[in-house]
């Protein structure tokens, strides 16, 4: 396949993530870039959810899985399908393979393997799974289950030559095969492994592209194996790079938020994550070229972009992003998300419309660094009650004579006509003139009580934004700040 060119056939690819957890930022990359594939070719995404670890998935993680990829924007075109209503396909894809000789009855408890491990290793030898039920006649073998002797089924691994995969990231992977264990498919609980359960059911499923990460890549021997046990054709396989965090260590805890949905509570914008997440590990075909929309980033996305070496989670530049997608976004588009963080802190709007909430967050938005802001820093602007800082205060209402000028302030500004930008600045610079005072003085000391804060956009605007009424009153009560 060609850089931008359509596969032969129509792509299918799957996001399968494993619901022992909630959504996490390594898990919400891969399934970025299978849509992303998915969408530029026309193709199909399936969602699966690898539940067969019965002890560790719960219906919880699954919902928290699903919010995660509806926040983030990721839709699928069939499923979720659950690994937990098809066992009976693996059993008999198992049985299939002990049939043909590919695989075989092991009667090895866990204890008796282990114990030959270790004994093995404190000899200086090979810890694998040395093997002995293979040596078993099949038709022991069989005799012996048919009897209720409890056995997991084991792959026979060829035991010379090597096995190989053309990768399209990391190209041509070979692997020895005395390297590989004869690993378990069906543990003697009737319970499927990984390597069984996936490889089934992406045959079954006709995946013909597989996009994980790079930490599948020693999996995929295994699995190339199964393909050809199975007479299944391989697909297309594509192992993206792993994030770590700036400390070039696997992304974890310690490095911060990593699940999906912890970063919308902290306020960012999930466009903004999704162009983010789309840049640690692919690379568009202009390098230059960071802030993209969806269609941008789906016309440009080619699995000859992504990179080999792994990426660094780098949360100031998410940050980044984050300022820059809500300045750029229209404030109805941002509204919706505004809203779910004022209901958090059970923030009702002054605003009666729309448009003047609109109108308010347009004026704000350019000093917002995340959508929390809009209920904490920006408060004022929406809620007569508003937290000041002290610092503010202690800065630019010290002294009590100012606090008077500003209620002096406020009757000029009551008695006026007209209110908007032109004419409160007007008001303000002749009041200041009149009183001998720098303007400066009273537009710093109007700010703290107007806003609650030091910083804010223009005094004027939003003085016009704020309306008259609820100028002249927060004025007034400068002397009980």
């Amino acid at each position: 396949m060609t850089s931008n060119s359509l596969p032969e056939s129509i792509p299918r690819l799957r996001f399968a993530p494993s619901p022992t957890g909630y959504l996490h930022v390594g898990g919400a990359r891969t399934a970025l870039f299978n849509w992303l594939f998915a969408r530029h070719y026309r193709g199909t995404l399936v969602l699966r959810i690898e539940d067969t670890d019965v002890e560790r998935s719960t219906a919880e993680m699954v919902e928290g899985i699903l919010v995660g990829l509806r926040w983030l924007g990721i839709d699928w075109d069939e499923g979720p399908y659950f690994q937990s209503q098809r066992m009976d396909l693996y059993r008999e894809a198992a049985q299939r393979l002990v049939e043909s000789g590919h695989a075989y009855y092991c009667f090895c408890t866990r204890e008796e393997s282990e114990q030959r491990r270790a004994q093995a290793q404190a000899e200086g030898g090979d810890p694998q799974y040395d093997r002995k039920c293979r040596a078993i006649p099949p038709e022991q073998a069989k005799a012996r289950r048919d009897a209720g002797e409890a056995a997991a089924i084991r792959f026979a691994v060829p035991e010379s030559g090597g096995t190989f995969f053309d990768d399209a990231v990391f190209g041509r992977v070979e692997f020895a095969n005395s390297e590989l264990e004869d690993f378990v498919l069906l543990r003697s609980d009737g319970g499927p492994t990984y390597h069984l359960s996936v490889v089934v059911d992406d045959i079954d499923m006709h995946m013909t592209h597989i996009l994980r990460g790079a930490d599948h890549l020693s999996n995929t021997p295994k699995q190339v194996m199964l393909y050809q046990a199975l007479g299944a054709p391989l697909p297309v396989f594509a192992h993206v790079p792993l994030i770590l965090g700036p400390d070039k260590t696997r992304l974890s805890k310690r490095h911060g938020a990593t699940s999906v949905i912890a970063y919308k509570e902290e306020g960012i914008v999930p466009e903004a994550f999704r162009n983010f997440l789309a840049l640690l590990g692919w690379t568009p075909p202009d390098s230059s070229q960071e802030l993209m929309d969806d269609r941008a980033m789906i016309d440009l996305f080619d699995l000859s972009g992504i990179a080999k070496s792994n990426a660094i989670f780098d949360r100031g530049k998410l940050d980044w992003f984050n300022t820059e997608y809500i300045r750029a976004c229209p404030a109805v588009q941002l509204l919706p998300l505004i809203e779910e963080e004022w209901k958090k802190v059970d923030l009702i709007p002054f605003q009666t419309s729309r448009d003047a909430m609109a109108a308010t967050v347009d004026l704000v938005k350019p000093r917002a660094r995340n959508l929390k802001d809009f209920a904490t820093l920006f408060r004022a602007y929406f809620s007569d009650s508003f937290d000041v800082d002290p610092v503010a205060v202690q800065k630019f209402l010290k002294d009590n004579a100012v606090r008077e000028m500003l209620v002096d302030l406020a009757s000029h500004y009551e008695q006026e006509t007209e209110f908007s930008e032109a004419s409160t600045e007007k008001v303000l610079r002749e009041f200041a003139a009149h009183k001998n005072v720098k303007a400066g003085l009273l537009i710093n000391a109007a700010r703290v009580a107007l806003t609650g804060q030091g910083v804010a956009p223009s005094l004027f605007a939003v003085m016009a934004n704020l309306g008259q009424e609820r100028t002249v009153a927060r004025l007034k009560n400068a002397t009980n700040l």
